[in-house]
Order: structure tokens, then sequence, then C-alpha cells
């Protein structure tokens, strides 16, 4: 983990992010699993879907097993990728209480830049910025601006994609790279406190 770059610029910060955003949504109170499945498909890290999903009695009276998706994955991160899974619940959980604090003109607005193909990367980053920066005054007062800021920016994602769901994938990836470039030294230290 030390050899981490701060900026979240390393393989092992893409892992990282997409399992925590992934984690996040897949503990939603919104049910993205169908979305999640196709999105899964195509990250380079394994992911699992949400273990309740185990329990799940399939329409041909089966039970459905638990599903992951192959990728890279190193031996040794199973204790690793358990505790961004543990950040992930924890975070949906505060979310899902701040959720109240996010403007629906504020999401739409930012589906419908999204949906703009003609969009970079870096301008759909700048979108999201853009909404955060709107919404700072939401952030609450007792909470530390960094974790503020992250659940925000996880619950922009979240709602866009249950407005539109067909901008999970697109708003997974903008969020994922955001995150890296602006708030992976904080993730990395949540994932060292979870870990020690």
């Amino acid at each position: 983990m030390d050899s981490q770059v701060s900026n979240g610029s390393s393989l092992e910060a893409e892992h990282i992010t997409n399992l925590l955003v992934f984690g996040f949504l897949q503990n939603s109170k919104y049910n993205f699993n169908q979305e999640l499945e196709a999105l899964s498909q195509e990250l380079p890290v394994q992911v699992y879907l949400d273990a309740d999903f185990e329990d799940e009695l399939q329409t041909d009276g089966s039970r459905a097993s638990r599903s992951f998706y192959h990728g890279r994955i190193q031996p040794d991160s199973e204790s690793q990728e358990s505790a961004i899974q543990n950040i992930a619940r924890r975070l949906a959980q505060v979310g899902d209480e701040m959720d109240h604090r996010i403007q629906p003109t504020l999401v739409r607005q930012l589906a419908e830049q999204f949906m703009n193909t003609s969009l970079s990367e870096e301008d759909r980053r700048n979108c999201l910025a853009r909404a955060l920066d709107e919404m700072k005054t939401a952030f609450p007062r007792d909470m530390e601006n960094e974790k503020a800021m992250l659940i925000m920016t996880l619950l922009l994602a979240r709602n866009v994609a249950k407005h539109a769901p067909s901008l999970l994938h697109d708003v997974f990836r903008t969020t994922v790279t955001f995150i890296n470039q602006n708030l992976f030294t904080y993730v990395r230290n949540l994932l060292r406190n979870e870990m020690d």
C-alpha cells in the first residue's frame, strides 16, 4: 500500500476506487442489480454481487449462486477487498441519511450533461466538480470536508444513475476518475484505518 501514488494514478488506486464506487452503488437503497451486473463484466477487477443475491430465488425455482466476474486480482488482497466493502457499506448508510440534501434539479441537470455524447471525460469531471461546488452549502458542518465531498460525489453518481440507469457506466467511470484525482489520499487513509 505504501507504494501507492497519492494522486490515485496507480493501478492499485484504480482497483480500490472501482471496488469502493461499485460497493457504494451495490449497497444502495435503489436496485441497480442489472446495471451493476453489466458494469461488473467490464471492470478490470473481480467484483462480487451482494451476498443477499445468493439467497434470491430464481424464476425457474432454483437458487442463484454467488456471482463473480473475473479480472486482475492479487491473491493477498482479500482482506483489503473486504475492508473496501465495509467502507462502501458504511458510506452508503451515511449517504442514505444525506440523500435529501441533493436537489433533484441538480441531478437532472447533471444527467442531461452526461447524456451529451460530445462531452469528453474531462468535461464530465468538470460537470461533476461544478455540481459538487453548488452543493457545498449542503455539506454537514459536523463532518470533515473530504468525507462529505466523497459521500456527496458518490450520492450524485447514484442519483444520476437512478434518474437515468443507462448512464451508470459513464457516471461510474467519471466518478472513479474524479475520486482518484481529488480524494484518493482520503480514501487510502480510510482503507488504512479500516485495516489497522
